[in-house]
């Protein structure tokens, strides 16, 4: 049992302990993500990058990589030996801390010489590695140093003109947004200028023009001479050099230890090289202690909860890393910190900003940060248009509205559902009257403009793929017709969740002339699903026909195609007692959707079935926490937790082998896709709080 204590600031809990992320012994078989970007209090939108620690693969060498570049290495000699790949070394990595934003870890690439590193992504533009090296033997060792730098893009550059920086080294980087970022207008500085830095005196620098593959050859023999062989500072007259490698041979007696750190800052081309020079070097001196602490005590709000599965464990704290990595600060059209979808890598549709589904995450990162969670439903708030209307997409320096047959593209309503969630955590009345009025107005906005024929039961509307979330490889959508020809369980579901979440922020408010307004807009509209949505023949519920509620649109029962929507009345509470036992057998039947990792998109016997594809199979984190909290809410504790192993075993396989979170996983095998880094994993953080329940601590 841990040992630890509550206190309360600001009116918030903190959760006083031993901090588990500063006291690791992870190896490359750990649960733990790895990827790292800098905390939002020196994050910034349209310069930021992040680093990955690559440390899985024995054939390769232990870098910090990026997608854009730059990566960081370093190389160790010992007479003929050499020590780059992971393979190679006596001992590998340990990590003994991890946070969003950095990392420490030790290794020993001779017997008895042990290399500790700690990296940090300080800020958007700069990253510290330092590296602290001792001889633990009794005899004296000769130790050759070799850090090493490295641009991926053929079209980048190293330049060593600048004799007015003596300890660093200039290069120039091309960041091309992608067709999206292109498409929608999204500032970005693409022509960068960069500098690398190093404390460390060193004998030689050589620059190669290679590809990303030829890094593992630098310990042959022939580029080693090559190496050696180097002039300090030389300049190649060579095309596009993309490698930098320095070089420094030490003796070093029993006992000794070599200290020094590597800075790589990033610009704009219109910064001076002198502003970028002096915020890189500050970086030499700069106390790393205090960023453990400041991380430390970032984390101190999440709750501590009784594991038995280490794995689990490892798991719920990576997601909080991961949702932390995400938020960035007030910017822009922003006045109050938003998110995006990835940090590093960074693409184009994950770069825009909010939208309603990703917001699920929040949920969970309420209770590491219940202000920045609260904050982040205030960006939709300040863009939220008078006749109540929320755009599709909401980002710093991007209003998506999407306008389609004349009508306005929003987000899947779960808009209410998450302000109250949010509130439950942060217990903020002022939040919660902000989130009602703005609430109110939307809902009222959706359900006036998604119900054309006046039935009671809504259509996804505008621009409806992409309203609905499941926005590609959808059966119904791509074998029956475009989702504005159907009134579905899911839209109407999440419509119920909305009316009963704003009945209880009326009472918690003491609104009392709307409560039952807002109850019986949800008792209307559950009764409308089960009387039309649902099938007695196969007990599920299925899309109807706008024009008629039946289950056919082109042909006989065409609309009857069990995709896991049919789950979403479970969670809203519309199911009654004999239809959610219908719904659990379901659910539970392993040749459909009780499937080895969760409950898929679509049922496995379907045609159109694929374990990776996108919304025609795979297992989506936060769709599965909808239907384990319509679980846990139903009295089903065993199955719900039966989901949530399932569910994460899968997750933790990946956080084991390649360490980062993905947008989706493989019901039936391990593998995961298509973008990883990806927000919405970590609302993974949610299955143990709920399963497990808060520690007895928070309770006293």
């Amino acid at each position: 049992m841990k040992q630890f204590i509550t206190i309360f600031f600001l009116g918030f809990p903190f959760f006083l302990s031993a901090q588990i992320l500063s006291e690791l012994h992870a190896d490359r078989n750990s649960a733990l993500y790895t990827t790292y970007a800098a905390p939002l209090s020196r994050s910034e939108y349209k310069l930021d990058q992040g680093y990955q620690l690559l440390w899985n693969d024995s054939e390769q060498s232990i870098e910090f990589i990026s997608k854009d570049g730059p990566n960081l290495g370093i190389m160790f000699t010992s007479g003929a030996e050499t020590r780059l790949t992971l393979g190679e070394f006596y001992q590998e990595p340990i990590v003994t801390v991890s946070y969003s934003d950095l990392v420490n870890y030790f290794y020993y690439p001779f017997k008895n010489i042990r290399v500790d590193v700690f990296f940090a992504v300080y800020s958007s533009q700069l990253a510290v590695s330092r590296y602290r090296i001792v001889n633990e033997s009794a005899f004296s060792f000769e130790l050759g140093i070799f850090p090493f730098f490295f641009l991926p893009s053929n079209g980048d550059s190293l330049d060593f003109e600048h004799t007015n920086i003596t300890d660093g080294y200039t290069f120039n980087l091309l960041k091309k947004r992608d067709s999206w970022m292109v498409e929608h207008n999204i500032p970005f500085v693409e022509k960068i200028r960069g500098l690398f830095m190093t404390s460390l005196q060193l004998d030689s620098v050589s620059t190669f023009s290679i590809n990303p593959g030829q890094i593992k050859d630098l310990s042959n023999n022939d580029r080693y001479s090559r190496i050696k062989s180097s002039v300090s500072r030389q300049k190649l007259i060579l095309k596009r050099l993309n490698l930098l490698i320095g070089s420094r041979s030490l003796r070093m007696a029993p006992g000794d230890t070599t200290e020094f750190r590597i800075v790589v800052g990033l610009a704009g081309t219109s910064t001076p090289l002198d502003e970028l020079s002096g915020k890189s070097r500050a970086l030499l001196t700069c106390d790393l202690h205090k960023l453990v602490k400041d991380d430390e005590r970032a984390y101190s709000h999440i709750p501590l909860l009784d594991f038995k599965d280490h794995d689990q464990e490892m798991l719920y704290w990576s997601a909080f890393s991961l949702l932390r990595q995400c938020m960035m600060p007030p910017e822009g059209e922003c006045h109050y910190n938003y998110y995006i979808f990835s940090r590093e890598p960074k693409w184009g549709w994950g770069y825009g900003g909010q939208v309603f589904h990703e917001s699920l995450a929040m949920l969970a990162y309420a209770y590491m940060d219940p202000i920045g969670a609260m904050n982040s439903q205030r960006v939709y708030m300040e863009r939220q248009t008078k006749d109540g209307y929320i755009n599709y997409r909401t980002g710093p320096y991007l209003n998506e509205i999407i306008e389609t047959n004349g009508k306005l593209t929003s987000s899947a309503p779960w808009y209410n559902y998450q302000n109250l969630e949010i509130y439950n955590i942060t217990k903020d009345k002022k939040f919660l009257k902000e989130a009602y009025v703005s609430g109110k107005n939307f809902y009222q906005f959706y359900i006036a403009n998604r119900d054309s024929n006046q039935n009671g039961l809504c259509e996804w509307g505008a621009h409806a793929e992409l309203e609905s979330v499941r926005d590609a490889r959808v059966a119904v959508w791509d074998k029956v017709g475009w989702p504005a020809n159907f009134e579905g369980p899911d839209l109407n579901a999440m419509l119920v969740k909305e009316a009963k979440s704003l009945a209880k922020m009326a009472k918690i408010l003491g609104i009392t002339n709307d409560i039952k307004k807002w109850e019986n807009d949800a008792e209307s509209r559950a009764a409308l699903i089960n009387k039309f949505c649902w099938d007695s023949l196969t007990h599920f519920y299925y899309n109807v026909n706008r024009k008629d509620q039946t289950f056919t649109y082109k042909n006989q029962g065409d609309l009857k195609i069990k995709e896991i929507i049919g789950f979403l009345p479970l969670w809203a509470g519309v199911s009654d007692k004999e239809r959610t036992v219908y719904l659990i057998n379901k659910m539970k039947d392993p040749e459909e959707f009780w499937r080895p990792f969760g409950v898929p998109t679509l049922s496995a016997k379907s045609d159109y079935y694929n374990p990776i594809g996108y919304w025609n199979g795979p297992v989506w984190i936060q769709w599965d926490y909808l239907l384990f909290r319509g679980l846990l809410d139903k009295g089903y504790h065993q199955d719900a937790e039966e989901l949530v192993k399932r569910v994460t075993e899968n997750m933790i396989y990946h956080l084991k082998n390649d360490h980062v979170f993905w947008e989706f996983y493989s019901p039936d095998d391990f593998q995961a896709g298509w973008n990883k880094t990806y927000i919405w994993a970590g609302i993974a953080s949610r299955f143990f709080i709920d399963l497990y329940g808060l520690n007895s601590a928070e309770k006293k």
